[in-house]
């Protein structure tokens, strides 16, 4: 499901997936900065998005039920230039229409670097 898709040009790999829990990285290189040699906000926001909506698919009745990012917020608070960023999503809110996961994404030193808030869709798949 990844291949060819923007967690794949990004660079981002899921490293943990529990129920409620989702963490994973992003390599902070020529992909993902911007001009100023910067990791982009846009990316941050990529991998958050990313995380919210893999751990919101691991809450749904796959056989019936899709998500969909329907709402996200971030606050980058700590410049990155180089190495990895790690991005722990947990969920704060279930319910049968919604979700809403916090995440917090960090660098190799374990500073906080972005601070994002994402609220999920849960819709019916149509057979």
């Amino acid at each position: 499901m990844i291949e060819k898709t923007l967690l794949d040009t990004l660079g981002i790999e899921i490293t943990h997936l529990e129920a409620g829990k989702v963490i994973a990285t992003m390599p902070v290189d020529e992909r993902t900065k911007q001009p100023f040699g910067l990791l982009h906000g846009g990316a941050s926001v990529a991998l958050a998005e990313t995380v919210a909506s893999v751990g919101a698919y691991e809450l749904v009745d796959k056989e019936t039920e899709g998500v969909a990012g329907l709402e996200i917020n971030a606050n980058h608070v700590r410049p990155v230039t180089q190495g990895y960023v790690t991005a722990v999503g947990t969920v704060l809110h279930q319910g049968k229409t919604t979700m809403v996961w916090d995440i917090k994404i960090t660098d190799e030193q374990g500073r906080l670097n972005c601070i994002s808030r994402c609220t999920m869709a849960i819709f019916k798949v149509k057979k």
